[in-house]
């Protein structure tokens, strides 16, 4: 037999990660650290378990069933081994139930356990950021008798008690505008809510609860007047009959995930809180999980650098390894410059989100967050699909062969700038953010804080040199709001990269007195590739490309 190449292997995905170990010793008290490492060290070793199993195995789909034998409808879903396994890995392991304990590591905690599990989860990960989304809302609603019905549930510990939540917004009508949302709400004889209607996407349709928006009797057109309903949908073992699964969505990516159209007919429902402004009650709810979408972004990065890694270790091409290759080698570093600075920025605000959730936030970092949630989950949406796209690249032509199990880090990456508002709309959610408490003041002055511990010259002139670029756009063209929307994109990407930078140089500080010189190299790398990404929008051009 001829040559065969070896296949890229692995690294542990806790153990070998150095910006997560990094970060946590810098972050976290020695005394949190006994709990998380076992459970970040099994996480990891799942992973890897996870990885080799999908390595001698045939990928596969969840399946509907809609009918038994007899003409019965059961609407039974059969998921995938590692979906079968998510349930007692999140309530073994804490994932969620440490996202809502009470001390500002909280959500730190959290978020680096899903940052490990999530992609040997199969996004498992999903159902998991809905569920505590729900939670979320559900504490924030502060309704007393759903909180104590739901939360044991979200939050436990025990395999036999956990429960998934779904989010049910998106209708045919529309995704991110919910405004003509055709879901009524009803009460019966009784006085008991139901709800009848169709929705085009539910990403959790085999959890037991779900949060979603409906339109009540009598209520007005528009966003404003849906109401926010909490519904279970298991009697027992069995699917309640008012919850009827049209088909799975056939989908780019994401493949071992679930997504479902349901039909509502009649589903017995519970307002959260007054029956309007739905949309506004659940906000919170999104915040929690763009968070987790952009966790899963870095997440899904790490694994394709890790990956190219050590395929150049193993490749040879034209008499030397690939990493031998300068043009190679500077391919892979550009990579890694990227994704460090994304780390950075998610794990900050998911620092930033456990101080504002136990209220020892100031009150510029309170409304940073508010900026900060959209910004990096557009970012890192983008740029999880181009560093993925310049992974498989890597591979050559093995990148492109399903057998691989490479092409399945692009497809799966697409969804990261689709889900939760897509780029556009998480744009013009940034410009709300900054209209509102001065929210461009209240970035810089973070910005400011996290840069003053690095001492660098270079990063600070840098970055305050673009938010300068920044501060100019936004009053030039404050007067023209159609120039403004149109240019929303590039002044989110750039006051991304601009918080990315301060922080990369925060923790270059850091690691420069603890020995370590490679967070300057990402510094360093990060800064040439440039933070302005500020664009000059000419509207005629824009007529005249679109005729």
């Amino acid at each position: 037999m001829g040559f065969l190449q070896d296949a890229p292997q692995l690294a542990h995905p806790y153990r070998n990660d150095r910006l997560l170990t990094a970060l946590l010793d810098r972050v976290l008290p020695t005394e949190r650290r006994a709990a998380l490492d076992a459970d970040l060290d099994a996480l990891g070793d799942y992973a890897l378990m996870a990885f080799e199993r999908r390595a001698r195995s045939t990928r596969s789909k969840p399946v509907l069933t809609q009918w038994d034998g007899w003409g019965r409808r059961v609407d039974r879903v059969e998921l995938t081994p590692a979906w079968q396994e998510g349930p007692g890995l999140t309530t073994r392991h804490a994932i969620l139930a440490s996202g809502h304990e009470a001390h500002e590591f909280a959500r730190l905690e959290e978020f680096a356990r899903a940052y490990v599990y999530h992609v040997a989860s199969e996004f498992y990960t999903c159902p998991l950021a809905m569920t505590d989304g729900a939670a979320t809302a559900l504490k924030a609603s502060d309704n007393r008798a759903l909180i104590d019905r739901a939360l044991p549930h979200f939050l436990s510990r025990e395999v036999d008690r956990f429960w998934l939540s779904g989010q049910w917004m998106t209708e045919n009508t529309g995704g991110s505008d919910v405004s003509n949302t055709e879901t009524v709400a009803r009460q019966d004889a009784e006085g008991q809510w139901r709800l009848y209607g169709r929705k085009w996407f539910s990403s959790a349709v085999v959890g037991e609860a779900a949060l979603a928006l409906a339109r009540p009797t009598g209520a007005g057109h528009g966003a404003a007047s849906l109401a926010l309903f909490y519904v279970e949908t298991m009697h027992g073992a069995e699917r309640k009959p008012e919850l009827v699964i049209d088909r799975l969505k056939d989908k780019l990516g994401t493949h071992e995930l679930p997504t479902a159209e349901i039909h509502l007919e009649g589903l017995p429902a519970w307002p959260v809180g007054e029956l309007a402004h739905g949309v506004r009650q659940i906000a919170p709810m999104l915040n929690i999980t763009r968070t987790w979408n952009a966790i899963g972004a870095v997440a899904g990065m790490a694994r394709a650098i890790s990956l190219a890694r050590d395929y150049a270790l193993r490749r040879s091409a034209f008499g030397r390894l690939l990493l031998e290759h300068p043009l190679h080698a500077q391919t892979l570093a550009d990579m890694q410059a990227e994704f460090e600075g994304a780390f950075a920025l998610v794990f900050e605000v998911a620092q930033l989100l456990g101080r504002v959730e136990q209220g020892i936030a100031s009150a510029h970092e309170a409304t940073s967050l508010r900026l900060l949630t959209p910004l990096v989950k557009l970012w890192t949406g983008k740029l999880a699909v181009k560093l993925s796209s310049e992974a498989l690249e890597c591979f050559g032509g093995a990148g492109y062969i399903e057998d691989t199990g490479l092409p399945q880090l692009l497809r799966d990456a697409q969804v990261y700038a689709i889900w939760e508002g897509t780029t556009n709309v998480l744009s013009m959610d940034s410009l709300r953010a900054l209209g509102s408490n001065d929210g461009f003041a209240a970035l810089r002055k973070l910005i400011g804080h996290w840069l003053k511990p690095a001492h660098n010259t270079q990063a600070s002139f840098t970055v305050h040199a673009a938010l300068d670029a920044a501060a100019m756009h936004l009053d030039e063209k404050k007067l023209d709001r159609s120039t403004l929307e149109a240019g929303a994109r590039g002044i989110a990407l750039t006051l991304a990269r601009c918080a990315a930078a301060a922080l990369l140089a925060r923790q270059d500080a850091w690691s420069t007195a603890h020995g370590d010189k490679r967070p300057s190299a990402a510094l360093r790398r990060f800064l040439g590739h440039g933070l302005l990404r500020l664009a000059d929008i000419d509207g005629e051009d824009t007529r005249l490309l679109l005729e």
